[in-house]
């Protein structure tokens, strides 16, 4: 298989990494990081003018990528930024109303596309443990309407999204597969409660509540009971994302890494020079290529029809990403000594982040457990 990416990509690297470089420094980051807003709509705007948006998405969509690469590519450069703007829940609710959508939801896709609408993924539920489908809160049909009730947890940019796409349990005990059903919420829905909070690695978070919220019949996305693979698709689209996005966030870290050993010096010697550093470092580059290694293998494989291949590869990288990441954040510190625990070296927020990365969309023990799981089934 061929894995160089086309000239197109390679242009919207090109474009995407240098705006970042010019426009998103770490001052400016920080800052929008701390901002109560969370985000910055101004950069929001100059992304989908950028096309950024539209490349996470198919040309038959209105956009004018969405492969697993195309992916990749983008995450990886907002990893390297540390940029918090919301795309991670652009990726994966525009991949579920791709998928399922009606035409009059598809509206809302565009809107998306073109940067005029945050979308967020309202699912995560407290006691979950990442189980994608542990889903409690209820949606019971009243009428020709929908009525939900129920909490979701740590949903990203929540205060600032204009739609969420929520699941409900229309039918079934709460860990089976089969009875969620998936909507499109309005945030500004009568019975939607938003409180915001800032997170630990920049950006900000929200718990929605659903208290007797009631939705025409048009709100359900895809037919009912039947959200689960498509949940499952859109998160898997999330997870590549996190995958290349923590891989963006190693190589700044070991550039960063890299430029202090060859420039600090120590009893009159770059400390670079030192053996027992060098191979610290030659450890930590042969796991970031590993961990890049695991992103490539998950983008080639994220469409992939068969389920086992397709959500083992997506597992093996994420578990991946999780350990090498962590490994990552400590190692670069070390190297730094005392200086790299200090909020003024971008390293150490990249080393939060990269750690927070892992606890997204399911940690390393929760991704190992599910290619173990899929990988028995593919031998069954």
């Amino acid at each position: 298989m061929n894995f160089e990416h086309t000239e197109d990509r390679r242009m919207l690297a090109d474009s995407l990494n240098r705006f970042i470089a010019e426009q998103y420094a770490f001052e400016t980051r920080d800052r929008i990081a701390k901002s109560a807003h969370g985000f910055s709509s101004e950069i929001w705007q100059q992304f989908a003018e950028l096309g950024v948006i539209g490349a996470l998405f198919l040309e038959a969509d209105g956009g004018f990528g969405g492969g697993g690469f195309d992916i990749a590519v983008v995450f990886e450069a907002l990893g390297r930024g540390l940029v918090v703007e919301p795309l991670l829940g652009a990726v994966m609710v525009g991949d579920a109303i791709a998928a399922a959508g009606s035409e009059a939801q598809k509206e809302t896709l565009a809107e998306i596309i073109g940067g005029g609408t945050i979308a967020a993924l309202a699912h995560d539920e407290p006691g979950t443990h990442y189980e994608l489908a542990h889903v409690q809160t209820r949606a019971d049909r009243s009428g020709d309407s929908w009525l939900l009730n129920g909490a979701k947890a740590v949903v990203l940019q929540g205060e600032q999204a204009n739609v969420f796409l929520v699941s409900a349990r229309s039918s079934g005990a709460p860990d089976d597969e089969a009875g969620i059903s998936l909507f499109l919420v309005p945030a500004k829905t009568e019975g939607v409660y938003v409180r915001g909070a800032p997170a630990i690695d920049g950006g900000r978070v929200a718990e929605v509540v659903l208290d007797g919220v009631t939705l025409p019949a048009a709100a359900l996305l895809g037919a009912e009971g039947q959200g689960h693979a498509v949940l499952e698709r859109a998160v898997g689209r999330g997870v590549l994302a996190l995958s290349a996005e923590s891989l963006g966030a190693m190589e700044a870290a070991k550039t960063a890494t890299l430029e202090y050993l060859r420039t600090r010096k120590q009893f009159g010697m770059l400390i670079g020079s030192f053996q027992a550093l060098q191979h610290r470092m030659a450890d930590l580059l042969l796991e970031i290529e590993q961990a890049r290694s695991a992103v490539i293998n998950a983008a080639a494989a994220v469409d992939d029809a068969d389920r086992a291949t397709r959500e083992r590869a997506l597992s093996a990288a994420k578990a991946s990403i999780g350990r090498i990441g962590a490994l990552v954040a400590e190692e670069s510190i070390q190297l730094h000594g005392g200086i790299g625990m200090t909020w003024e070296l971008p390293l150490a927020h990249y080393a939060k982040r990269l750690v927070m990365i892992d606890h997204q969309l399911g940690d390393e023990d929760h991704h190992l457990q599910r290619f173990i799981s899929f990988g028995r089934q593919a031998t069954s």
